[in-house]
């Protein structure tokens, strides 16, 4: 659905009425275009006395196609900080000192990057200089605007090369509704080889994509096909019509199938298996919800959306990891939602079953890396979509508005980020749940 208010302050009208009552001016993202550059304009890269990933920052950088400087311009299009060497709070004046002189010189759709060491890996002072750096980003994300956004990257020691997928996605118009969010990068999938082909680097993989008939479902297999998948699009039989659209859209395969059904995970993993030898990825976006108030809802509504959106998962998980149908260096991606994190009025059955797939994420994790893959998860915020389209009109405007970008997402916004998960070169990616809501002002 359109926005028809960012769709006003583009007008004359607009652009005069807008600042002079102080209303919200949402600015038009950047979003990737193929053949696009990274950033259109240099990157400030900085770092404190003694950090460990500047060299290699600036050779990833580089090997990425963007400039990068150590002088400041008149005009960045990203910052990017290495504060490993951030070892004591007092040196945290050093963040200051990068970030404060150039702070202003962000252009539209800019990118601030900060990479730090998780602080669960060292001890002391300086895991307390490590975990400030949650709050500094998360301001500054609140502080820039025309769309920039800002990225904390904690990043484990032994880590360093696994880096690069991760920079190209913040750094890019891929992630223009990612903002202010904490990302984590261990060592077990340090050895990682990169891509053939950065523009094509799912080539050869088939990956799976339920409740792919529309919405951020479609947007998902047709983001991955871009990338190189053969897409496997999955949905139940009543979607078949619009099912079969998607699946010739992006050249892949259609599978109709009741996710819910007692045997739905034997018949899904035979199938991947015959047709496509095992299968690379797997994206369990299929979702419902039956919104009632919690002394209104019926048990259908409540044991419904926890079959659709968790129960269903699991055991589709499980069965491919038993019979080793997710091949090696495997991903699954799970779609939670900001309702899982924040809650959401009328929502307790969808809440629940969204957290439920925080809570998969932390305990696949572990399972995930001793199998040679990865799991992670994106939680959406307000994305513009039919389901959304249909929120009675001040909800729907306030869902657009409480966030540091001023607007909904789109439903690529979400597919950008799953690609990202899903590289080949993200497999010290593992456990993560990254919020695509502009840094709703809802929840963590």
């Amino acid at each position: 659905m359109a926005d028809r208010y960012q769709q006003f302050t583009k007008t004359p009208v607009g652009k005069f009425v807008v600042p002079k009552l102080g209303l919200p001016n949402p600015a038009t993202l950047r979003r990737y275009q193929p053949g696009q550059p990274a950033l259109e304009g240099p990157a400030l890269l900085g770092a404190a006395p003694g950090g460990r990933l500047e060299k290699t920052l600036r050779d990833q950088l580089a090997d990425a196609g963007i400039e990068v400087i150590a002088t400041a311009a008149d005009r960045h299009a990203a910052l990017v900080f290495d504060a490993t060497g951030v070892t004591d709070p007092a040196r945290l004046r050093e963040v200051y000192d990068f970030f404060h002189p150039v702070i202003r010189s962000v252009g539209p759709s800019g990118r601030v990057v900060v990479l730090g060491t998780p602080p669960e890996q060292v001890e002391g002072r300086e895991r307390i200089a490590q975990r400030a750096l949650e709050g500094f980003i998360r301001s500054v994300g609140k502080e820039l605007k025309r769309g920039a956004t800002a990225q904390l990257v904690y990043v484990a020691d032994g880590a360093e090369e696994a880096m690069e997928s991760t920079l190209r996605f913040l750094l890019s118009a891929k992630s223009a509704f990612v903002d202010a969010q904490v990302i984590r990068i261990g060592t077990e999938g340090k050895t990682a080889t990169p891509p053939a082909n950065w523009e094509k680097p799912l080539d050869g993989k088939v990956a799976l994509v339920t409740g792919a008939s529309r919405g951020i479902g479609a947007a998902i297999a047709e983001v991955l096909a871009r990338d190189g998948a053969h897409v496997v699009a999955l949905d139940i039989p009543a979607q078949g019509g619009d099912l079969s659209k998607v699946a010739n859209k992006v050249g892949g395969s259609s599978l109709q199938l009741d996710i819910t059904s007692p045997s739905a995970p034997a018949k899904l993993a035979e199938y991947l298996k015959e047709r496509h030898g095992g299968v690379d990825i797997v994206v369990h976006n299929a979702g419902i919800t039956r919104d009632k108030t919690l002394g209104n809802m019926s048990e259908s509504a409540w044991d419904s959306v926890i079959a659709v959106n968790l129960a269903s998962q699991l055991a589709v998980n499980d069965k491919l990891l038993a019979d080793r149908v997710l091949n090696e260096n495997g991903r699954i991606i799970g779609v939670s939602s900001i309702a899982g994190i924040a809650g959401n009025v009328g929502q307790t059955n969808y809440a629940t079953s969204k957290a439920g797939v925080i809570g998969m994420v932390n305990v696949g994790a572990p399972q995930l890396a001793a199998y040679g893959g990865t799991i992670n998860a994106v939680a959406p915020g307000f994305i513009e979509t039919k389901m959304t389209a249909a929120v009675p009109l001040f909800i729907r405007e306030a869902g657009r508005r409480l966030s540091s970008l001023g607007q909904g997402g789109l439903p690529v916004d979400v597919a950008e980020t799953i690609a990202w998960y899903a590289n080949p070169a993200s497999s010290a990616v593992n456990g993560n749940v990254v919020r695509v809501c502009g840094q709703a002002l809802l929840g963590a």
